[in-house]
């Protein structure tokens, strides 16, 4: 027993001289991991030939060449992990994976002053939206998201949202009145569209499609690359031009495991996020128009609202600025709707 209990002192003792095991690297003098390697794991809902996921192989690419190898990044598109943007960015909060790029809709869940980009008719283009996510007021909300355990890098940009049906063209509020229409996961959302006289319920974008098909859903709404990308042209025949929400998106990561890395590694995320952004920006517009083409070629009756067509949307839809003026806050309404002054 003395040495089957002397054994276990020397045991335990090299055990405590060699302390924790070593993660895979050594550090240099500035701070910087000299071999250690990191994996991002990038999951999101879009396919692969949408401009997310285009800028997202661009980002991965600079990201681990850059990073002479340190830095690795695998890219889930298409949903292959998770089937709503709100189950991607839970993930991204608990560091199941490292990084989405959720719908800035899906966000408000999570920190309900985002809700203010999902007031309809915020903005009136698209400069317009930049100057307020890239201003002020998107770095101050990007930077509230450490309270929630994320990091927000940069937006990014799903576009102009519209409206499109199976059971005619719509060209005024009335027009929707009963159509079960399917909305993005936020309240504000199925708000605005049962201001415009629709019954609407939020559904995961992942199973929409079958949703349509099997006639779960009569209507629905997003931006013109999703209705190309994910062939809901197949399961609605009618596109509106409503512009009613500009649909940002934003590039996330895990707060925690942002802070882990080294200051060079971070430096080089955010470098590769803003080029992201730029690119993922510019293909946007540039499928907008593609794609809108090839909607019509494909089958879909598409018709564009006028002036006076819009407002009364516009009109219908301030019932949900007045409910959400307190809770968002009328001081980031006021900053957010200013962006379209300059």
């Amino acid at each position: 027993m003395k040495k089957l209990l002397g054994l276990l002192l020397i045991t335990l003792f090299i055990l405590s001289a060699c302390g924790r095991p070593d993660s895979g690297g050594s550090t240099s003098e500035g701070g910087e991991s000299s071999g250690e390697t990191f994996t991002i794991r990038l999951a999101h809902l879009v396919p692969e030939e949408q401009s997310s996921h285009v800028a997202a192989e661009a980002f991965k690419e600079k990201l681990e060449s850059e990073s002479d190898g340190r830095l690795k990044v695998e890219l889930y598109p298409n949903g292959q992990l998770y089937g709503s943007d709100r189950e991607a960015i839970e993930a991204v909060q608990l560091g199941n994976v490292e990084m989405t790029i959720p719908a800035v809709a899906a966000m408000a869940s999570f920190n309900e002053k985002f809700q203010v980009f999902d007031l309809p008719f915020l903005f009136n283009n698209n400069e317009a939206a930049y100057r307020a996510l890239d201003g002020d007021l998107g770095t101050e909300l990007l930077a509230d998201l450490e309270n929630n355990g994320i990091k927000g890098l940069v937006f990014g940009e799903n576009g102009f949202r519209h409206v499109s049906n199976n059971e005619g063209p719509i060209e005024k509020p009335e027009d929707m009145e009963g159509l079960k229409m399917r909305t993005l996961e936020s309240p504000l959302h199925t708000d605005t569209f049962n201001a415009f006289g629709a019954n609407a319920s939020p559904f995961a974008f992942g199973e929409l499609y079958t949703a349509l098909q099997q006639g779960t859903y009569d209507a629905m709404d997003c931006p013109i690359s999703l209705y190309y990308t994910n062939k809901f042209y197949e399961v609605q025949d009618y596109l509106t031009l409503t512009g009613h929400v500009y649909a940002a998106t934003a590039l996330l990561v895990n707060n925690d495991f942002y802070n882990t890395l080294p200051e060079d590694l971070q430096d080089l995320i955010m470098e590769a996020s803003e080029e992201f952004r730029t690119e993922q920006r510019e293909l946007a517009q540039q499928q907008d128009k593609e794609f809108l083409d090839q909607l019509e070629a494909e089958g879909m009756q598409i018709n564009d609202l006028t002036d006076e067509q819009r407002n009364a949307f516009r009109e219908a839809a301030e019932s949900v600025y007045t409910k959400y003026e307190d809770q968002i806050g009328k001081d980031l309404i006021d900053q957010a709707l200013a962006a379209n002054e300059e």
